[in-house]
Parts: C-alpha cells; structure tokens; sequence
C-alpha cells in the first residue's frame, strides 16, 4: 500500500547501518595500512644496497631470481593486527644496453577484493633487445601459483611468471564470483543497495595505494586514472614492456609488441571510416506476389521461411503499423522508426527500400499518423544513459518526407513511457492525444504545432492500451484498457495551455460480462464504437440514457452503453481496422484468423494466417484489396483475403547473442534465445532460410570453405550444418555448459570451442569442414570462457574468460599453455574478437565494471575496431586501439544491450545484434569523407616496425 513501510523495512534499515558503521571503520583502518606501507617502502629503499650483489657478467643460476628476500612485521598503530611484508631484490638490476636506467620503485596500485599487492619496478633481463627489456625467464615462477595476463591465479599453475622486485601483503588471495555471460537475471532493486554497500566495504578493505614516489605523487599520469574499483585504469609500466589495466580492481597485464617504443606513436584520433544505417532487420521475404506454400519437410530441423527480412516488432508493441500517403510503410523496431518501400528500391527485385528515422534516444512504443498522410507522431519510453541519468520519455512530431523532426512534445511531462497516442481528425490533425504509463495513466491533450499542453487528467490506475479521438467530433476522446472502456469528453478552453477540461464517461457492460482486456477499438461511420476484447467478442457501443437503477449512475444521464455483441474469435481481439468500403476486419490471437464483417457484425469473408507467423497484431490498408497484417513472431504479412498472404518481413522474436560472417560472400547467420538459425542475405536484404535448433543457439562461426557452419547452444552441444542442404554433419556434445564461442583455424584445420566449463575443446576437422575428431583440450583458464582468436599461422590461440584472464596456447604443439605471456606479444592474429588485450584496451571506458563491452571485432583490413557495449551503442575506434581513453565514433539505435558486432567478408558492412530488442542492423562502412568502404590495407598490426604500422 502506499506510504506504508513494508515489514521488512526496519531490520533492513539497521543492516544498512551496521554495513555503513563497519564501512567507516575499514577506511579508518585502511588509512593506517597505507600510511604503514609508505613507511616500509621507505626502509626498503634505505636498506637496499647501491650496487648489485653478483658480477653483472656472471650468469646466476636460472631458479634463483632473487638475490636476497627481506621480511619486515609492520604493526598498526590502533589496529588488533599488522601486515607481513617479504621484498625480494633482483639478482642484477643492471638495465641492458640502450635502455634509460631503471627508476626508483614505484607502486602500481592493484584494489581488489581477492588481493592486494604493491609492486616495484622490475630490474630489466638480460641484455639482447635493442627497443625493450627482455621477457621474464620462464624457469622461475612466484611461490604460491603463477599469474595470468588477467591477475587471476591459473587453475593450471603455470603461468607467465611475474617481474622480479615484488612487494606483497602475505594474505592468501581469494576467488570471487565473476558476472556469467548471456545472463540476463539480476538482482531485485530492494538488494542492490545492500550489495552495493557491501561491495564498497569490500573494496575499501582492499586497498590501493597510488604511489610511492613523490613524482607520481605530484601530477595525475594521463595513462592512469584512480577510480574506484569497479573502474577501468591503466598504467604504463615495468620500464615500456608492458601496460597494465584494471577492471573491477583485477590488474590485467598487456605486453607491448616491439615494434613500438613509445604509447604516443600510436593513432590517438576517431577512425576516418563512419557508419551509415543501410537496413534494420527482418527484411523483405520473398518477391511481392507471390503466396509461400506452407510445406511440410520430413527433417528434425523445421524449415520456417525461404525468405524473410530483419525487423517488425509486434511481439511486445501495438499501434505500430500504417501506411503512409507516399505507399511507405512505417513501423519500428528499439529505437529506430523504419520506413519501407515493399518492391523496387535499392534492394533489388522484391527487397523494396528503407528509411529511417533516428530521432528517439530509447524505444519508440506507438506510432501515429496525420491525417495529412506524411506527419508522424511517435513516442519512447523512459531509460537511462551509461551514467544511470534518466532519459525522459517524450513525443516526436516528424516529416516522413524530410525525417526531419518538426516539433517535441511533452518532454518532462511523461512518466515511464508513451504507451498510446492519437491525432485528431475532424480539425485536421491539429490536436495530439497522449497516454502515458505512470501509474494513474495520465491522458493530454496537446496543440500540436505549438506543442503545448491544453488539458491533462488521471485517466485509471489500470493498463490503457489505446486512445483515439472521434473523427466527428474532436471533442470525443475514447480509451480502452484494462477491464474499461471511458469515454472523455473535451473542452479546449479557447486554446490557452491548460485551460482545457477532461470529464469521463465511463462505459457500461450491463448485462454482459465484462471482460479482462479490451486491447482495440474502431470508429463506426454511423458514430457508434466497436471495441475487441479478450473474450474473442465485438461489442458495438452507443449512446443512451441511463437507467436511474444503474448503480452510481443517477438520474436520466447519457451514457454509453452495449448495443450488440458477436463472438468473432476463439481468444483475445488484438487488432481492428476500418476499410475504405464501410466493413471491419478483425484480426484473432489465439485462432490466428482475420475475418471481415460487414455492418450489423456479418461475418463476410476470413482467412487463417499460418502457425509459424504467429497471432494478428496489427492490421493496416493497403492500396486496392491489400492488406498487410503485423505478428506477434514479428512477421509484416502482405496479400488478401482471396489469395492468401506471404511474407514481406520476418526476424528473430527473442534475445540475440550468435552471429558470424561468410568468409566470401555478402550474407551471415544469427541465433539466439528464440531457437532461431537465420541465414541472412546482405545485399538484397533477405533472409536465405531459417531453422528450428529446438535449443538455444548462442554462438555460429562459418568454415573458411564456406560449405559448412557450427553452431553452439547451451547445453554443451554443438552442431554443423551444410549451409546449402542445411542437413546436420555433425553433432557432438562437450560437458554440459552452455558455450560461448566457436571459432574455425583460419586454414580450416581445426576448430576451437570455449565452454562455460572454463575449458576449449580443440576438433581435427576435414578439408570440407564436414567431420571432425577431438584432438585436445585447452585447461588453464579458472573462470568460463569468453572469447577467443586464432593466430594467422593457425597454430595459436588467444583466449579470455570471466575473469578478464588473457591466456595464449599452443594448439599445434599439444594444446599447451604458454607460461612465457611476453613471447606472444608480437604474435599477428587471424582475427581479433577478443576484448582484452594490447591492441584494444583502449575501447575500455572509465568506470567499467568489465561487463560494459560484449563484443569487439576488427576490420579485415584491419583499420578500424567495432565495439558493442551494454548501454545500446555501437563504437568504431582506430586500430590498434592501445591509448587509454581512446576518442570513438557512436551510434544508437538499439533499444537494448548491443550483444555482437562483425564485419562483413569484404568490410563494406558492419552487422550488429541487439539484445532483447531481437533486432539486427547493417551498417555501410564509409571510407574517409563518406567515399565508399575504406579499401584494403597492409596489416597495421603494430608488430612491425613503427614507421609502417602505425601512419594514419
């Protein structure tokens, strides 16, 4: 109930306090740990002696690193306890030749909630590099486990070992637990506070400090950035062999390939190539006119469509399909409003055309259209940025000609969202009639060319689904939602902003029953309402004087009452729509059938719209007899209740995660939460076929030759598909957990799949890519893995896992894990999909809890990097992308988090997913000042040497 406190209130608020209490006294305590620590820095500088311990020429023996070890005891002033420090002095700390001599040790700050450590300067190897120290020595690893690239310790216990000169806190580290990927749970809103707070305890008890040298002290580093520790931070260390960043307070080492000597060589700038929005997915189907058979296939897999497109979105939305005056039709999909040109247009034969309006910063709920035939209303819902700032929801007015945006309406008077809206007709579409999804469902009235509010009124506190003035009398406003039906009368007050009344009618069910939903209602010629409800009826309304028996009614009032009533569907009424020649068309949800009624509710004529399209949601006129008809499997039907109707757009109807690019052709391939497999054709814009995997497909790679596709899904299982007969060659099951990447060897000799079960399984695979036998296994990793990249001698693999590890493996040689890390860093790499590493810890913004980006992939000719993040964007930046910070070009459009990005075969397109808004954008690459694709390059990859990798 409002304003009362739920029970639970009181002893969550004394938790809160006791987690806030204990929070103050770990700062207060942390406060003496670093004071402490700075002191035992500066005995250990005193106490460390001028020169080295050994001949600089004579080698010592390999095992033994450290000439000597200190431990200092160092307790803490007010504290029930103190902290054990160990220094281990390198065995040389002379620097070899060509290098700036080693400078004073410095911490690298490392707050986590598993450990803390402070390190100090390495002492260089031994000489033999002219532009860089030498790689640490494989033979000497640190007591207690090896590290990763990510920080994390190697369920293996190999690993690169780490620099000479460390300064630790003898404490045990700890594991915690890392987000898992395709995870679309979260915590309910009354624990997100507590967990928050108990995360900041955590981290405050961990930690960091900044530096112990009073330059560092002196001036912030511009590779660096404090944060707390959820942020991202960088730093350039151990004397330019290596980069280090943080995420979630896990230090991530990167070494510097060697052909760069310094970070400001790299490119700092936004890439020259742009992205341009070429088309929204579903896409057209199969060639205008042309009816699809429904075909029964005697194959485990179902075949649902030989063409489709890529994006209506009718399983969640209503009021979200028109036909303009130009012949267009407009509907939308997340945050973009399409319009679309069924046949002719740049899509060649049956692709027809689109445009796109681009206006909104969230998705677009309900559309309406002027009665002009070229104004558009359209209106978002509520969100918030990357920085959790709301964004409010608003209407735009808009040009369909133009797509230029004419006017904004409501901006700060809506809550939550736009859930309905209508355009007067009898006054010419002067008037603007807005619903919004607060709670009381607050109805206005807006002047549309001043756009200012004229009347505003709590309309219910139940769902309001549609809203619509009389087209005789503008006066006459009609909502319908849950379990009513109002009926509002309006008075303009002269036109001044606000003066205007609303005044409910309420409609009256009588003797019959009044059912749950009421989702459409249409105007009548003669002035009465048909309205559709979930009891599968129409019920025609009318005005008449109200009984003096009517409870609450009163004396001889007008109301508005039911006249007549049908039983047209078995199941809910989504849709109703008026024809030019006087009859109704009624669109049923769960009998999927559209019947068209002549005055008086005689059924004239119906048609059944096959299963695998899903029930009616929308229905709009098209010229002549044509009908287009929206689903809720998000399928755009077009035909007639003669010939049948055939698809015109169809598209994934659930979450997107798995996507993948021919190796030679204009076409990729998509899956997700829907059970969906779609082979999409990027030039004419059609969808090639599609399959029922009957699981949950979350990841695709095609084979080099092209003839063959695996597929992953999350069970453990995966498939390969002929891309042609679409039959399975092969399926093979790998543990239980779900798998997030499969990637082929760029020679098509093997294949890498990366489990949640923190392995990769490596396949011998066959020149037809059609058979494949296990050959080994990649273990190392400790947390699921995430990404991973073939080199381009396909004998190594680069991988990260949930816990921002980043391992290297020698595939050809046994599927071995490299300890050495420093070996690999001028490896080049096939593809780079992997977001971690030297070459795009750039992309990384500030404050990143290591979630932010789900997908990364590199351009062919590899100039530019695309990014897909968890805040709706998609980013082009340069490559490499190795400065911290680095600038990016942005684009919106989705409406939900963008799950994958990659570019196509020959880089002038970019295709990437959304997530819950199931929707798939291709982007055209433009080359510098919009010329085309950018053309294809030398690799740039930054192992070469500096004059050649890195021109702009």
């Amino acid at each position: 109930m409002d304003g009362a406190g739920g029970p639970g209130e009181g002893p969550a608020q004394e938790a809160l306090q006791s987690l806030s209490r204990r929070l103050q006294v770990q700062e207060k305590e942390m406060e003496l740990v670093k004071a402490a620590l700075a002191e035992a820095l500066r005995l250990l500088r005193l106490q460390a002696p001028p020169t080295s311990l050994q001949d600089p020429g004579t080698p010592g023996p390999t095992r033994d690193r450290y000439a000597c070890c200190q431990t200092l005891f160092l307790p803490l002033a007010g504290a029930s306890r103190g902290i054990g420090l160990m220094h281990c002095l390198p065995s040389s700390p002379a620097a070899p030749p060509g290098l700036p001599p080693t400078r004073s040790p410095s911490s690298v700050s490392r707050g986590t909630q598993t450990e803390t450590e402070v390190e100090t300067e390495p002492s260089p190897g031994p000489p033999g590099l002219s532009n860089g120290p030498a790689a640490p020595q494989g033979g000497g690893e640190e007591p207690g486990g090896t590290q990763s690239e990510g920080g994390g310790s190697s369920s293996s216990g190999t690993g690169s070992p780490g620099p000479p000169g460390l300064l630790r806190l003898v404490q045990p580290p700890q594991r915690t637990d890392t987000p898992r990927r395709n995870s679309s749970s979260s915590s309910s809103p009354s624990e997100r506070p507590r967990q928050k707070l108990s995360r900041k305890a955590a981290s405050s008890a961990n930690l960091l400090l900044r530096s112990g040298s009073t330059e560092s002290r002196g001036g912030k580093d511009p590779l660096s950035s404090p944060g707390g520790p959820g942020s991202r931070r960088s730093n350039y260390n151990l004397e330019g062999i290596s980069v280090k960043m943080f995420l979630r307070g896990r230090p991530i080492t990167m070494y510097i390939p060697s052909g760069i000597r310094s970070l400001e060589e790299l490119p700092s700038g936004p890439p020259p190539e742009t992205l341009s929005l070429d088309w929204v997915y579903p896409a057209p189907s199969s060639p205008m006119g042309t009816t699809l058979p429904i075909m029964e296939r005697p194959h485990p897999l179902l075949l649902l469509g030989l063409q489709g497109d890529y994006g209506y979105r009718g399983r969640d939305s209503r009021s979200n399909l028109f036909v303009l005056r130009s012949g267009e039709v407009v509907y939308f999909i997340a945050c973009v409003v399409v319009l679309y040109r069924p046949g002719g247009g740049p899509g060649g034969p049956g692709g027809g055309g689109q445009r796109h309006y681009r206006g909104h910063t969230d998705c677009v709920r309900c559309l309406a259209v002027h009665p002009d035939g070229v104004r558009v209303a359209s209106g978002q819902t509520a969100g918030v940025d990357k920085d959790g700032k709301p964004l409010q929801p608003v209407v735009h007015v808009w040009d369909s000609e133009t797509l230029l945006k004419l006017q904004e309406i409501g901006l700060g008077a809506f809550e939550r969202g736009v859930g309905a809206l209508a355009f007067s007709v009898a006054d010419l579409g002067a008037f603007l009639c807005v619903v919004d999804d607060s709670n009381e469902h607050m109805l206005s009235v807006w002047d549309c060319s001043r756009g200012t509010k004229l009347a505003e009124i709590k309309s219910t506190n139940d769902s309001v689904l549609a809203v619509g003035f009389n087209p005789r009398d503008s006066s006459c406003i009609v909502t319908s939602g849950k379990s009513h039906v109002h009926f509002w009368n309006w008075s303009g007050g002269a036109g001044v902003p606000g003066n205007g009344t609303l005044t409910r009618k309420q409609g009256v069910f009588g003797k019959y029953k009044k059912p749950k939903f009421i989702p459409c209602f249409v105007f009548l010629p003669d002035g009465d309402i048909l309205t559709g409800d979930s009891e599968g009826n129409i019920l025609t309304w009318g005005r008449s004087l109200s009984d003096s028996r009517t409870p609450g009614r009163g004396g001889a009032k007008e109301t508005y009452g039911i006249v007549a009533q049908a039983h047209a569907h078995e199941g809910s009424i989504f849709a109703l729509c008026l024809r030019r020649d006087g009859t109704v068309l009624s669109g049923g949800g769960r009998d999927r059938r559209l019947v068209q009624w002549e005055p008086g509710l005689v059924a004239l004529q119906e048609a059944e719209i096959p299963e695998h399209f899903g029930a009616v949601r929308a229905i709009a006129e098209g010229p002549g007899s044509e009908l287009l008809v929206g689903t809720t499997k998000n399928a755009l039907l077009r035909g007639d209740l003669d010939q049948g109707f055939s698809p015109v757009i169809q598209g994934h109807t659930d979450e997107l995660w798995g996507l993948c690019t021919h190796p030679f052709q204009n076409r990729f391939l998509t899956c997700g939460h829907d059970r969906q497999l779609c082979l999409w054709d990027g030039e004419g814009h059609a969808l090639a076929w599609s399959i029922d995997l009957k699981e949950t497909g979350l990841c695709a790679d095609f084979h080099p030759s092209g003839a063959v596709v695996a597929v992953g899904l999350n069970t453990g299982r995966w498939l390969v598909l002929d891309t042609e007969t679409r039959e399975i060659v092969s399926d093979i099951t790998d543990g239980n957990e779900q798998l997030s990447v499969v990637r082929y060897s760029p020679d098509g000799l093997y294949l890498a799949i990366g489990s949640h079960d923190n392995m990769i399984y490596i396949y011998s695979v066959s020149s037809d890519g059609a058979k494949s036998s296990r050959f080994g296994r990649c273990v190392g990793h400790s947390s699921f893995i995430t990404h991973l990249d073939w080199s381009k001698d396909g004998n190594f693999i680069m991988s990260n896992s949930g816990d921002y590890e980043i391992l290297y493996w020698d595939v050809a040689g046994g599927c071995k894990l490299l300890r050495n890390r420093y070996e690999s860093r001028d490896r080049e790499w096939a593809t780079y999909t992997c977001v971690l590493g030297f070459h795009v810890y750039g992309v990384w913004p500030d404050g990143s809890d290591g979630t932010d980006i789900n997908s990364l992939c590199r351009s062919h000719n590899e100039r530019v990097v695309a990014v897909a993040d968890d805040f709706c964007k998609v980013h082009l930046f340069q490559y490499p992308c190795a400065r911290a910070k680095a600038p990016s070009l942005v684009y919106g459009g989705h409406g939900s988090h963008v799950t994958s990005v990659r570019f196509t075969h020959d880089d002038s397109h970019l295709v990437s997913l959304g997530g819950k808004d199931a929707s798939i954008f291709q982007w055209r690459v433009l080359g510098p000042g919009g010329a085309g694709p950018a053309p294809a390059t030398p690799s740039r990859t930054p192992s070469l040497s500096p004059a050649s990798s890195l021109d702009v």
